[in-house]
């Protein structure tokens, strides 16, 4: 846990430096898997969906009308300025084996 707690406080410095002046860096986790978003309002630059314990699995990552394939480590980026009006919802979900572990943890932005 304590390597976990090292990597999101990693990430999460490295998102702030990375994130456009006045944007808002917010995580939410669930018991498998985290979410973690860069965004100023409605425009959200990042999204990344990481799992928790580190054990292989598929992840995918969802906002409005982006939907993201299923991949071992979902990120993605847009340029500054991107949004999607009525989105009020950044998700993730985790797949081990075919089966839906975890799903529908989300940031509110």
């Amino acid at each position: 846990m304590r390597k976990f707690a090292t990597v999101v406080a990693a990430f999460t410095f490295g998102l702030m430096a990375a994130a456009p002046a006045h944007a808002e860096v917010r995580t939410h986790c669930g018991t498998y898997l985290c979410v973690m978003t860069a965004h100023h309002n409605r425009f959200v630059q990042d999204i990344t969906v990481r799992t928790k314990d580190g054990l292989p699995g598929t992840l995918r990552s969802y906002w409005g009308n982006f939907h993201s394939p299923k991949v071992n480590a979902a990120s993605h980026r847009w340029e500054v300025g991107y949004e999607q009006s009525g989105s009020k919802l950044v998700c993730g979900g985790l797949e081990r084996d075919g089966r839906s572990i975890e799903d529908g943890v989300c940031v509110s932005i």
